[in-house]
Formats: structure tokens, sequence, C-alpha cells
């Protein structure tokens, strides 16, 4: 497996327990979790594969199925080791930001293992938004909730 594969057969049973753990997804009702599950791909990465770079434009919110991911900081000048982040594992989550911003990412992601993770890009994300405007609402409402509860920590 040198290269990501990618399949859309997604199990809803498999994912939908993460979907609900996510915040801006978490309080979305069944029907709406299946609109968004439509839309998910599986992809199969090889290990030691780049997920994506620090400073890199987000473009998907990432879901492992099976597997280890390493969030890490590129090693800072004068450095040849990384600064490890996270280590994230089955049902874990990361990139949701990248879906509500377009902020760069602050860290870096790689396969540790072989791994099967779900994938939502931005674009249909945001073909989900505007198709539905029940999910429109509730991610709008989230968003604004999440931006007023990070500002009161500024």
């Amino acid at each position: 497996m040198d290269n990501p594969n990618s399949t859309n057969e997604v199990d809803s049973n498999a994912i939908l327990p993460v979907l609900k753990k996510i915040p801006i997804f978490a309080t979305l009702d069944e029907n709406l979790h299946k609109e968004i599950i439509k839309r998910i791909v599986l992809m199969y990465y090889p290990a030691g594969y780049q997920i994506f770079k620090e400073g890199e434009l987000g473009d998907a919110l990432y879901i492992i199925q099976k597997g280890k991911i390493r969030v890490y900081h590129e090693p800072k000048e004068g450095s040849l080791i990384p600064q490890e982040v996270a280590e994230l594992n089955d049902g874990e989550f990361f990139g949701e930001i990248a879906l509500i911003s377009d902020i760069p990412h602050t860290a870096a992601a790689r396969t540790m293992d072989e791994s099967e993770v779900f994938v939502l890009s931005k674009e249909h994300f945001h073909q989900l938004m505007a198709s539905n405007s029940e999910i429109a609402e509730k991610i709008g409402a989230i968003v604004v909730e999440r931006l007023e509860s990070n500002d009161k920590f500024q």
C-alpha cells in the first residue's frame, strides 16, 4: 500500500458514533447525519504517509476508522526532531476547523501504521450546507456559539 486508495462504500454504523462526538455535528439528528455520511469517502493510507503539512490550507475533516496518526510540528530551525502534538487512534478525528475556516493547519499529520480514514472534503461539506438549509442553520449556530466561547478566553 504505497499510495492512498479510496472507496465510496462507508459503513454508517462505524462512523455514526464518531460523528456524534464532533462538536459541529453532535447535535444534528439522524437524518442529517445520514446526509453527511453520504458525502464521506473512506481512504486507505500506507504507513508513513503525509496526510498534510503544517501551514497548508485545510481542505477536509479526517475520522480514523483504523490506524494511528501522528500530529506534530515540523522541526524548528537548528533541530531535526519534530515536536509531537498528539497521537490519534481508532475513532478519533482531526481537521474539523478546516470545514468552517480558511486557517492553515497549525501542525502536520502522518500515518504511523496502515490506516483507514474517513474523509469529508470541504467541497462536499459546502455542497451539503448549500443543499440543506437545516444543516446550514444548525452548524452556523454552533460555529457562532464556539466563536463566542473562544472570545471569552482571549
